[in-house]
Protein backbone atom coordinates (compact mmCIF):
# COMPACT_ATOMS: atom_id res chain seq x y z
CA UNK A 1 0.00 0.00 0.00
CA UNK A 2 2.82 2.41 0.89
CA UNK A 3 4.49 1.79 -2.47
CA UNK A 4 1.18 2.40 -4.26
CA UNK A 5 0.74 5.67 -2.36
CA UNK A 6 4.27 6.63 -3.27
CA UNK A 7 3.73 5.92 -6.97
CA UNK A 8 0.47 7.85 -7.02
CA UNK A 9 1.98 10.83 -5.22
CA UNK A 10 5.09 10.97 -7.34
CA UNK A 11 2.94 11.17 -10.45
CA UNK A 12 1.61 14.42 -9.05
CA UNK A 13 4.95 16.12 -9.80
CA UNK A 14 3.83 18.34 -12.61
CA UNK A 15 5.49 19.52 -15.76
CA UNK A 16 3.94 21.85 -18.30
CA UNK A 17 4.94 21.47 -21.94
CA UNK A 18 5.43 24.81 -23.57
CA UNK A 19 5.57 24.35 -27.33
CA UNK A 20 6.65 26.94 -29.88
CA UNK A 21 7.25 26.67 -33.58
CA UNK A 22 10.98 26.50 -32.90
CA UNK A 23 11.17 23.95 -30.08
CA UNK A 24 9.31 22.22 -27.23
CA UNK A 25 10.37 23.20 -23.72
CA UNK A 26 9.37 21.70 -20.35
CA UNK A 27 8.99 23.92 -17.32
CA UNK A 28 8.59 22.50 -13.79
CA UNK A 29 5.68 24.04 -11.93
CA UNK A 30 6.02 22.19 -8.60
CA UNK A 31 7.29 18.98 -7.10
CA UNK A 32 6.91 16.80 -4.03
CA UNK A 33 9.39 17.60 -1.25
CA UNK A 34 8.12 15.08 1.33
CA UNK A 35 5.65 12.21 1.45
CA UNK A 36 3.81 12.17 4.79
CA UNK A 37 1.60 9.08 5.03
CA UNK A 38 -0.97 9.57 2.24
CA UNK A 39 -0.23 13.30 1.97
CA UNK A 40 2.56 15.42 0.58
CA UNK A 41 4.51 18.58 1.32
CA UNK A 42 5.21 20.46 -1.91
CA UNK A 43 8.43 22.27 -2.68
CA UNK A 44 6.41 25.48 -3.13
CA UNK A 45 5.26 25.22 0.51
CA UNK A 46 8.86 24.83 1.66
CA UNK A 47 9.97 27.81 -0.39
CA UNK A 48 7.07 29.98 0.80
CA UNK A 49 7.91 29.35 4.47
CA UNK A 50 11.64 29.87 3.84
CA UNK A 51 10.86 33.17 2.12
CA UNK A 52 8.66 34.36 5.00
CA UNK A 53 11.25 33.47 7.64
CA UNK A 54 14.01 35.24 5.71
CA UNK A 55 11.80 38.29 5.20
CA UNK A 56 10.96 38.50 8.91
CA UNK A 57 14.63 38.05 9.82
CA UNK A 58 15.57 40.90 7.49
CA UNK A 59 12.88 43.16 9.00
CA UNK A 60 14.15 42.34 12.51
CA UNK A 61 17.79 42.67 11.46
CA UNK A 62 18.28 39.07 12.59
CA UNK A 63 21.04 36.87 11.22
CA UNK A 64 19.98 33.37 10.11
CA UNK A 65 21.91 30.07 9.92
CA UNK A 66 22.85 28.38 6.66
CA UNK A 67 20.13 27.63 4.11
CA UNK A 68 20.64 23.90 4.72
CA UNK A 69 20.04 24.18 8.48
CA UNK A 70 17.09 26.50 7.98
CA UNK A 71 15.54 24.19 5.38
CA UNK A 72 15.80 21.25 7.81
CA UNK A 73 13.84 23.15 10.47
CA UNK A 74 11.24 24.31 7.93
CA UNK A 75 10.77 20.74 6.65
CA UNK A 76 10.28 19.50 10.24
CA UNK A 77 7.56 22.10 10.84
CA UNK A 78 5.73 21.31 7.60
CA UNK A 79 5.90 17.56 8.29
CA UNK A 80 4.46 18.13 11.77
CA UNK A 81 1.74 20.36 10.31
CA UNK A 82 0.85 17.73 7.71
CA UNK A 83 0.60 15.02 10.36
CA UNK A 84 -1.58 17.10 12.68
CA UNK A 85 -3.89 18.17 9.84
CA UNK A 86 -4.30 14.53 8.81
CA UNK A 87 -5.15 13.62 12.41
CA UNK A 88 -7.56 16.56 12.50
CA UNK A 89 -9.35 15.24 9.41
CA UNK A 90 -9.77 11.84 11.08
CA UNK A 91 -11.03 13.52 14.26
CA UNK A 92 -13.48 15.62 12.26
CA UNK A 93 -11.93 18.92 13.38
CA UNK A 94 -12.84 21.76 11.04
CA UNK A 95 -12.42 25.52 11.04
CA UNK A 96 -15.28 27.21 9.22
CA UNK A 97 -14.80 30.29 7.05
CA UNK A 98 -16.73 32.29 9.67
CA UNK A 99 -14.38 31.14 12.47
CA UNK A 100 -11.37 31.84 10.27
CA UNK A 101 -12.62 35.33 9.39
CA UNK A 102 -13.23 36.10 13.07
CA UNK A 103 -9.70 34.98 13.97
CA UNK A 104 -8.17 37.15 11.25
CA UNK A 105 -10.39 40.07 12.31
CA UNK A 106 -9.00 39.69 15.86
CA UNK A 107 -5.46 39.63 14.47
CA UNK A 108 -6.19 42.84 12.56
CA UNK A 109 -7.59 44.45 15.72
CA UNK A 110 -4.46 43.50 17.69
CA UNK A 111 -2.43 45.31 15.02
CA UNK A 112 -4.81 48.32 15.24
CA UNK A 113 -5.96 47.85 11.65
CA UNK A 114 -9.29 47.30 9.98
CA UNK A 115 -9.76 43.96 8.23
CA UNK A 116 -9.32 45.55 4.81
CA UNK A 117 -6.18 47.38 5.97
CA UNK A 118 -4.79 44.14 7.40
CA UNK A 119 -5.49 42.32 4.12
CA UNK A 120 -3.81 45.07 2.11
CA UNK A 121 -0.79 45.04 4.45
CA UNK A 122 -0.32 41.31 3.76
CA UNK A 123 -0.56 41.88 0.00
CA UNK A 124 1.83 44.86 0.20
CA UNK A 125 4.25 42.59 2.04
CA UNK A 126 4.39 40.36 -1.04
CA UNK A 127 2.21 37.56 0.32
CA UNK A 128 -0.82 35.90 -1.23
CA UNK A 129 -3.80 36.68 1.03
CA UNK A 130 -5.67 33.44 0.26
CA UNK A 131 -2.56 31.39 1.09
CA UNK A 132 -2.20 33.42 4.28
CA UNK A 133 -5.80 32.61 5.26
CA UNK A 134 -5.27 28.90 4.67
CA UNK A 135 -2.04 28.95 6.69
CA UNK A 136 -4.00 30.48 9.59
CA UNK A 137 -6.63 27.76 9.19
CA UNK A 138 -3.87 25.10 9.32
CA UNK A 139 -2.43 26.64 12.49
CA UNK A 140 -5.88 26.67 14.14
CA UNK A 141 -6.53 23.03 13.24
CA UNK A 142 -3.03 22.00 14.35
CA UNK A 143 -3.46 23.77 17.67
CA UNK A 144 -6.82 22.10 18.31
CA UNK A 145 -5.47 18.65 17.37
CA UNK A 146 -2.45 19.13 19.62
CA UNK A 147 -4.60 20.27 22.56
CA UNK A 148 -7.05 17.39 22.13
CA UNK A 149 -4.31 14.78 21.70
CA UNK A 150 -2.08 15.99 24.52
CA UNK A 151 -4.79 16.93 27.03
CA UNK A 152 -5.80 13.33 27.65
CA UNK A 153 -2.18 12.45 28.42
CA UNK A 154 -2.07 14.96 31.29
CA UNK A 155 -3.27 14.25 34.83
CA UNK A 156 -2.83 16.75 37.65
CA UNK A 157 -3.65 15.49 41.12
CA UNK A 158 -4.95 17.73 43.93
CA UNK A 159 -1.77 16.87 45.85
CA UNK A 160 0.40 18.25 43.03
CA UNK A 161 -1.53 21.52 43.17
CA UNK A 162 -1.19 21.65 46.96
CA UNK A 163 2.54 20.95 46.78
CA UNK A 164 3.09 23.67 44.19
CA UNK A 165 1.06 26.15 46.22
CA UNK A 166 3.32 25.46 49.19
CA UNK A 167 6.42 25.96 47.06
CA UNK A 168 5.00 29.18 45.66
CA UNK A 169 4.46 30.51 49.17
CA UNK A 170 8.00 29.61 50.17
CA UNK A 171 9.65 30.81 46.97
CA UNK A 172 11.57 33.96 47.86
CA UNK A 173 11.81 35.10 44.28
CA UNK A 174 8.18 34.44 43.43
CA UNK A 175 7.87 38.00 42.14
CA UNK A 176 10.55 37.49 39.49
CA UNK A 177 9.98 36.37 35.91
CA UNK A 178 12.64 35.20 33.49
CA UNK A 179 12.62 35.57 29.72
CA UNK A 180 14.19 32.30 28.56
CA UNK A 181 15.75 30.97 25.38
CA UNK A 182 16.00 27.20 24.89
CA UNK A 183 18.09 24.97 22.62
CA UNK A 184 17.45 21.21 22.58
CA UNK A 185 20.15 18.89 21.23
CA UNK A 186 18.06 15.79 20.62
CA UNK A 187 18.89 12.14 20.99
CA UNK A 188 18.12 10.01 17.96
CA UNK A 189 15.28 7.50 18.33
CA UNK A 190 16.57 4.39 20.19
CA UNK A 191 19.79 6.23 20.97
CA UNK A 192 22.94 4.25 21.73
CA UNK A 193 25.57 5.24 24.25
CA UNK A 194 27.67 6.57 21.36
CA UNK A 195 24.70 8.70 20.20
CA UNK A 196 24.34 10.18 23.68
CA UNK A 197 28.03 11.00 23.88
CA UNK A 198 27.88 12.66 20.45
CA UNK A 199 24.84 14.71 21.50
CA UNK A 200 26.59 15.78 24.70
CA UNK A 201 29.63 16.91 22.70
CA UNK A 202 27.40 18.93 20.38
CA UNK A 203 25.70 20.53 23.41
CA UNK A 204 29.08 21.42 24.96
CA UNK A 205 30.13 23.01 21.66
CA UNK A 206 26.94 25.10 21.56
CA UNK A 207 27.55 26.34 25.12
CA UNK A 208 31.13 27.21 24.20
CA UNK A 209 29.90 29.25 21.22
CA UNK A 210 27.30 31.05 23.34
CA UNK A 211 29.81 31.88 26.04
CA UNK A 212 32.03 33.37 23.35
CA UNK A 213 29.19 35.69 22.33
CA UNK A 214 27.57 33.83 19.43
CA UNK A 215 23.99 34.78 18.53
CA UNK A 216 21.58 32.58 20.52
CA UNK A 217 18.68 32.93 18.07
CA UNK A 218 20.80 31.92 15.09
CA UNK A 219 22.17 28.85 16.86
CA UNK A 220 18.68 27.85 18.06
CA UNK A 221 17.25 28.05 14.53
CA UNK A 222 20.16 26.06 13.14
CA UNK A 223 20.61 23.43 15.83
CA UNK A 224 17.65 23.11 18.19
CA UNK A 225 15.25 20.19 18.04
CA UNK A 226 12.76 22.00 20.29
CA UNK A 227 9.29 23.11 19.27
CA UNK A 228 10.34 26.80 19.38
CA UNK A 229 13.37 26.41 17.13
CA UNK A 230 12.04 28.61 14.33
CA UNK A 231 11.27 31.35 16.90
CA UNK A 232 14.92 31.32 17.92
CA UNK A 233 14.22 29.05 20.89
CA UNK A 234 12.16 31.78 22.61
CA UNK A 235 10.21 30.29 25.57
CA UNK A 236 8.76 33.66 26.60
CA UNK A 237 8.46 34.97 30.17
CA UNK A 238 8.23 32.36 32.93
CA UNK A 239 8.04 32.46 36.69
CA UNK A 240 10.44 30.10 38.43
CA UNK A 241 7.48 27.80 39.18
CA UNK A 242 6.43 27.62 35.54
CA UNK A 243 9.71 26.12 34.41
CA UNK A 244 10.48 22.40 34.37
CA UNK A 245 12.05 21.51 37.72
CA UNK A 246 15.42 20.78 36.12
CA UNK A 247 15.48 24.31 34.70
CA UNK A 248 14.18 26.14 37.77
CA UNK A 249 16.84 24.75 40.09
CA UNK A 250 19.55 26.11 37.81
CA UNK A 251 17.88 29.39 36.78
CA UNK A 252 16.76 30.65 40.22
CA UNK A 253 18.80 33.70 41.20
CA UNK A 254 20.79 33.84 37.95
CA UNK A 255 21.58 37.11 36.18
CA UNK A 256 20.63 38.24 32.70
CA UNK A 257 22.61 36.56 29.87
CA UNK A 258 23.51 33.55 32.03
CA UNK A 259 23.75 30.30 30.04
CA UNK A 260 23.04 27.04 31.89
CA UNK A 261 23.39 23.46 30.71
CA UNK A 262 23.69 21.03 29.18
CA UNK A 263 20.69 19.68 31.12
CA UNK A 264 19.99 16.00 30.48
CA UNK A 265 16.28 15.31 29.81
CA UNK A 266 14.35 12.44 28.28
CA UNK A 267 14.56 14.05 24.85
CA UNK A 268 18.19 15.17 24.78
CA UNK A 269 20.41 17.90 26.23
CA UNK A 270 18.81 21.28 26.97
CA UNK A 271 20.66 24.59 27.00
CA UNK A 272 18.89 27.58 28.56
CA UNK A 273 19.81 31.25 28.43
CA UNK A 274 18.36 34.02 30.62
CA UNK A 275 17.49 36.64 28.02
CA UNK A 276 15.97 39.12 30.46
CA UNK A 277 14.51 39.45 33.98
CA UNK A 278 11.57 41.44 35.37
CA UNK A 279 9.59 41.74 38.62
CA UNK A 280 5.97 40.82 39.12
CA UNK A 281 3.40 43.13 40.65
CA UNK A 282 0.78 42.10 43.16
CA UNK A 283 -2.57 41.33 41.50
CA UNK A 284 -5.42 43.51 42.75
CA UNK A 285 -9.08 43.27 41.74
CA UNK A 286 -12.13 45.32 42.61
CA UNK A 287 -14.95 43.68 44.52
CA UNK A 288 -18.43 45.08 45.08
CA UNK A 289 -20.94 44.43 47.86
CA UNK A 290 -24.45 44.72 46.48
CA UNK A 291 -28.04 43.67 47.11
CA UNK A 292 -30.75 43.09 44.54
CA UNK A 293 -34.41 42.35 44.11
CA UNK A 294 -35.26 40.03 41.23
CA UNK A 295 -38.68 39.68 39.57
CA UNK A 296 -39.01 37.05 36.81
CA UNK A 297 -41.62 37.68 34.08
CA UNK A 298 -43.98 34.80 33.31
CA UNK A 299 -47.14 33.99 31.37
CA UNK A 300 -49.09 35.65 34.17
CA UNK A 301 -46.63 38.52 34.81
CA UNK A 302 -45.65 40.53 31.73
CA UNK A 303 -42.32 42.28 31.19
CA UNK A 304 -43.96 45.67 31.66
CA UNK A 305 -45.69 44.66 34.90
CA UNK A 306 -42.45 43.19 36.33
CA UNK A 307 -40.66 46.47 35.60
CA UNK A 308 -43.52 48.48 37.07
CA UNK A 309 -43.53 46.41 40.29
CA UNK A 310 -39.83 47.10 40.82
CA UNK A 311 -40.24 50.80 40.09
CA UNK A 312 -43.01 50.92 42.71
CA UNK A 313 -40.70 49.23 45.26
CA UNK A 314 -37.94 51.71 44.44
CA UNK A 315 -40.32 54.63 44.95
CA UNK A 316 -41.28 53.26 48.40
CA UNK A 317 -37.59 52.83 49.36
CA UNK A 318 -36.75 56.41 48.27
CA UNK A 319 -39.77 57.73 50.16
CA UNK A 320 -38.72 55.90 53.32
CA UNK A 321 -41.88 53.79 53.37
CA UNK A 322 -39.95 50.47 53.15
CA UNK A 323 -36.44 49.13 53.36
CA UNK A 324 -34.62 47.39 50.52
CA UNK A 325 -33.97 44.30 52.67
CA UNK A 326 -37.61 43.91 53.75
CA UNK A 327 -38.91 44.17 50.18
CA UNK A 328 -36.26 41.70 48.98
CA UNK A 329 -37.31 39.16 51.64
CA UNK A 330 -40.96 39.51 50.64
CA UNK A 331 -40.84 39.78 46.86
CA UNK A 332 -37.43 38.84 45.43
CA UNK A 333 -37.07 35.53 43.60
CA UNK A 334 -33.96 33.43 44.05
CA UNK A 335 -31.74 32.24 46.91
CA UNK A 336 -30.69 35.71 48.10
CA UNK A 337 -34.20 36.72 49.19
CA UNK A 338 -33.76 35.19 52.67
CA UNK A 339 -30.72 37.43 53.13
CA UNK A 340 -32.60 40.57 52.12
CA UNK A 341 -31.14 40.36 48.61
CA UNK A 342 -27.53 40.50 49.90
CA UNK A 343 -25.11 39.19 47.24
CA UNK A 344 -22.05 39.56 49.47
CA UNK A 345 -18.62 40.56 48.20
CA UNK A 346 -17.96 39.48 44.61
CA UNK A 347 -15.95 40.31 41.50
CA UNK A 348 -18.41 42.16 39.22
CA UNK A 349 -17.03 40.18 36.27
CA UNK A 350 -18.75 37.12 37.71
CA UNK A 351 -22.21 38.64 37.16
CA UNK A 352 -24.48 38.69 34.12
CA UNK A 353 -23.20 41.33 31.60
CA UNK A 354 -26.22 43.59 32.11
CA UNK A 355 -25.83 43.34 35.92
CA UNK A 356 -22.11 44.09 35.65
CA UNK A 357 -22.78 47.09 33.40
CA UNK A 358 -25.35 48.48 35.83
CA UNK A 359 -22.96 48.18 38.80
CA UNK A 360 -20.22 49.99 36.87
CA UNK A 361 -22.34 53.18 36.72
CA UNK A 362 -23.25 53.28 40.42
CA UNK A 363 -21.85 55.13 43.41
CA UNK A 364 -21.83 53.67 46.93
CA UNK A 365 -25.26 53.97 48.54
CA UNK A 366 -27.10 54.42 45.24
CA UNK A 367 -30.04 52.43 43.89
CA UNK A 368 -30.27 51.48 40.23
CA UNK A 369 -33.55 51.88 38.34
CA UNK A 370 -35.21 48.66 37.07
CA UNK A 371 -33.27 46.91 34.30
CA UNK A 372 -33.43 43.60 32.46
CA UNK A 373 -30.80 40.83 32.60
CA UNK A 374 -30.92 37.29 31.29
CA UNK A 375 -32.46 36.25 34.65
CA UNK A 376 -35.27 38.78 34.79
CA UNK A 377 -35.85 42.34 36.08
CA UNK A 378 -33.70 43.80 38.88
CA UNK A 379 -33.16 46.78 41.08
CA UNK A 380 -29.77 47.05 42.82
CA UNK A 381 -28.42 48.69 45.93
CA UNK A 382 -24.64 49.21 45.87
CA UNK A 383 -23.39 48.96 49.44
CA UNK A 384 -19.62 49.22 49.04
CA UNK A 385 -16.56 48.79 46.80
CA UNK A 386 -13.07 47.63 47.70
CA UNK A 387 -9.75 46.68 46.12
CA UNK A 388 -8.34 43.38 47.35
CA UNK A 389 -5.06 41.57 46.92
CA UNK A 390 -6.20 38.71 44.70
CA UNK A 391 -2.80 37.01 44.53
CA UNK A 392 -3.61 34.35 47.14
CA UNK A 393 -7.15 33.98 45.82
CA UNK A 394 -5.86 33.32 42.31
CA UNK A 395 -2.91 31.12 43.30
CA UNK A 396 -4.80 27.84 43.18
CA UNK A 397 -6.00 28.41 39.63
CA UNK A 398 -2.57 29.65 38.70
CA UNK A 399 -0.88 26.61 40.24
CA UNK A 400 -3.10 24.28 38.24
CA UNK A 401 -2.41 26.20 35.02
CA UNK A 402 1.33 26.20 35.72
CA UNK A 403 1.33 22.43 36.19
CA UNK A 404 -0.76 21.96 33.06
CA UNK A 405 1.53 24.17 30.94
CA UNK A 406 4.62 22.45 32.31
CA UNK A 407 3.29 18.99 31.49
CA UNK A 408 1.75 20.11 28.20
CA UNK A 409 5.13 21.18 26.81
CA UNK A 410 6.78 17.87 27.65
CA UNK A 411 3.85 15.71 26.54
CA UNK A 412 3.42 17.73 23.35
CA UNK A 413 7.02 17.03 22.35
CA UNK A 414 6.61 13.33 23.15
CA UNK A 415 3.32 13.14 21.28
CA UNK A 416 4.67 14.63 18.05
CA UNK A 417 7.79 12.42 18.30
CA UNK A 418 5.61 9.30 18.71
CA UNK A 419 3.36 10.44 15.87
CA UNK A 420 6.34 10.90 13.57
CA UNK A 421 7.84 7.56 14.56
CA UNK A 422 4.59 5.83 13.56
CA UNK A 423 4.22 7.73 10.28
CA UNK A 424 5.51 6.96 6.80
CA UNK A 425 7.78 9.90 5.93
CA UNK A 426 10.04 10.10 2.88
CA UNK A 427 12.07 13.24 2.22
CA UNK A 428 13.34 13.81 -1.32
CA UNK A 429 16.76 15.32 -1.88
CA UNK A 430 16.80 18.88 -3.14
CA UNK A 431 18.08 19.31 -6.69
CA UNK A 432 21.55 20.76 -6.78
Amino acid sequence: MKNLVKILILTCTIYAGLTTQVQAKEEMLDKVAVIVNAGVVLESEVQDLLKNIKKQAKQNNQELPSDKALRTQVMDKLINDSLTVQIGERMGIQVSDAQLDQTIANMAKENKLTLSQFRQAIINDGDNYEKYRENVRTELISGEVRRNSVRRRIYISPQEVANLLELMKEQINNDVEYHLGHILIEFPTDATQADMIASKERADKVIELLNRGSDFTKIAIASSGGANALEGGDLGWKNINEMPTLFSELIAGKNKDTVVGPIRTGLGFSIVKVLDIRGRQVVEVEEVKASHILIKPSIILSEAKAEAQLQDMLDKINAGDATFADLAKEFSEGPTSVRGGDLGWADPKSYDPAFKKALATMKIGEYHKPFRSSFGWHIIQLNDRRMIDATSQMNQNRAYQILHNRKFGVESARWIKETRDEAYIEIFEQDK
